[in-house]
């Protein structure tokens, strides 16, 4: 199969959200232009991702909305349940243990660390959040962690994180995080994110502005 790009799994994830809300309203098919007109993308893009995996539909009829979910959550790995470990218990660490979606997706959040004393021992929904010192006793058999603590500390739990053979993390903290070649990071800054938006934002006022300030054509 050939490689596929980290922005075509983001659309496969967009068009899977989709599908679970069509089929749970009874929507059984589903044409490609009308799901890359809801997902902000073409049909050719549509056929595109997905000839990556086989091949989906039938022309003049469209999708099936229960088999594509169906194969587009296999393809994500979605079939199955994921274990996955929060280290970090502040205010980003609390509001990721209260999102439900992760619950509804398949992964299970079942450990909490965190390096404050105050906190270890609290529970939070059921679990009791461990010390910062067990990390490396309490990782086995995790698939996946999820690093919400300080810049300055990250790098050294992602160290500890991967010294446990956990293949898979997902970074909160804004910095670069250096790990061998067989460990996944998805990392997400939510600053960079924002400062995409006031890019945008700047440039539209730019845009106007020029269109505006524009100087009428000669009549001579």
């Amino acid at each position: 199969m050939k490689k596929v790009s980290e922005s075509t799994i983001a659309r496969l994830s967009v068009y899977l959200r989709l599908l679970t809300e069509l089929a749970a309203a009874g929507v059984t098919t589903l044409a490609s232009g009308e799901l890359a007109r809801r997902c902000g993308t073409s049909a050719a893009q549509v056929r595109k991702d997905l000839s990556f995996f086989g091949t989906f539909g039938k022309r003049g009829l469209g999708y099936s909305v229960p088999e594509l979910t169906e194969a587009l959550r296999g393809i994500l790995g979605l079939e199955r349940r994921w274990r996955v470990a929060l280290i970090g218990a502040g205010k980003i660490g609390a509001a990721l243990m209260a999102y439900q979606d992760f619950r509804r997706q398949g992964f299970d959040i079942v450990a909490v660390f965190d390096a404050d004393p105050a906190r270890v021992g609290t529970e939070w929904q059921g679990l009791v959040i461990q010390r910062d010192a067990d990390l490396e006793t309490s990782l086995q058999g995790i698939d996946i962690a999820i690093v919400a603590v300080p810049a300055s500390a990250a790098q050294g739990v992602v160290n500890r994180v991967v010294a446990a053979d956990v293949r898979a993390i997902l970074n909160f903290a804004p910095t670069k995080l250096d790990v061998p070649e067989h460990v996944a990071v998805k990392t997400v800054n939510m600053a960079l994110e924002l400062e995409g938006l006031s890019y945008a934002l700047v440039n539209e006022a730019r845009g106007a502005r020029r269109v505006t300030s524009r100087p009428a054509a000669s009549r001579g």
